[in-house]
């Protein structure tokens, strides 16, 4: 006889895990931010222990190593929600196809996350090693949103809602915004904010590299732009929401990196813009997602009765 799951989760339940795991991944980057915008980077001087003699932080090392510390055991709590979800996925009825390794990608990422941290405290903050550490994070939010889109989705097959150029302008969205991901990093390696007072900078010239970020976002944009048009002419409405998301939340972003760019980078402006490059992030993904759609199974036909099958036989 076959067993049935003890404690089983319901489909409400493994969304709101799946949900939370987005959400506390994006807070652990806006806290990571915080770290390097309050000078704490090496507020614990190495790693994993936070000095040579002890794992938590000492009074000796004040404000700095409070913030770095808390940083840390925060990826503690990130772990256990994706460790839920994991748990939430094994136990679900009926499981979805795929659910279960991006579950376990979200949660073996998170370490490997933390230990690209504890290099860049290894290095003395290291500004590629930095910025390394940073697109880590953004895999790993990557892997939790599709997480959260598959729960939500039944086992059938994958239908395209777009015609086909218009699902390779998509993927060239997603790679143009990945792009933009990955240069602003170098902006910040480029920048007054290195985390700590003694910590190198990448030496890149930050106007220079400032303008190729920004003529990044604007070829992003008008991606955006060319995505949104070309889905209403095609009568694909969810995705052409989709697109007038990203294209919002890209402006709002743009409009945070004018004002801090012009205003000597204040630290609370630098925080905003990581958590909108978080937002892109799941915005682009989602645009692109909508692309496709998955359908329900089809219902498997019946067996035909024993009395039907003999007489055919026969």
């Amino acid at each position: 006889m076959k067993r049935s799951v003890r404690f089983p989760v319901s489909a409400t339940l493994l969304r709101r895990l799946a949900l939370a795991s987005i959400i506390a991944n994006v807070a652990i980057v806006v806290t990571g931010g915080a770290v390097r915008l309050t000078a704490s980077g090496l507020g614990c001087p190495t790693w994993p222990r936070c000095t040579d003699d002890s794992y938590t932080t000492t009074a000796e090392m004040g404000v700095h190593g409070v913030i770095e510390f808390g940083n840390r055991l925060l990826t503690f709590a990130v772990g256990i929600i994706a460790l839920a979800v994991v748990l939430a996925v094994l136990a679900h009825r009926p499981r979805r196809r795929g659910t279960l390794p991006l579950a376990v990608g979200v949660l073996f990422g998170i370490p490997a996350q933390a230990v690209l941290g504890g290099i860049t405290v290894l290095t003395d903050l290291n500004p590629w090693v930095v910025g390394l550490h940073f697109l880590a994070s953004m895999a790993v939010i990557a892997a939790a949103y599709a997480l959260w889109r598959r729960v939500q989705e039944p086992d059938g097959p994958v239908t395209p809602t777009v015609p086909a150029p218009l699902r390779t302008l998509a993927w060239i969205t997603t790679a143009v915004s990945a792009s933009v991901l990955v240069v602003g990093t170098w902006v910040t390696g480029s920048g007054p904010h290195a985390g700590d007072h003694g910590a190198a900078r990448n030496g890149l010239d930050p106007a220079a590299i400032s303008q190729v970020h920004a003529d990044g976002v604007f070829l992003l944009i008008g991606l955006s732009v060319a995505m949104y048009f070309a889905f209403r002419a095609v009568g694909a409405a969810r995705a052409a929401r989709a697109a007038a998301v990203l294209i919002a939340v890209e402006l709002g972003q743009g409009v945070i990196g004018f004002v801090q760019y012009f205003t000597n980078l204040p630290a609370l402006l630098v925080g905003a813009h990581m958590l909108g490059s978080c937002l892109v992030l799941l915005a682009t993904l989602g645009a692109l997602r909508a692309t496709r759609e998955r359908l329900p199974a089809a219902p498997e036909a019946p067996a035909a009765p024993a009395a039907q099958r003999v007489g055919a036989a026969a």
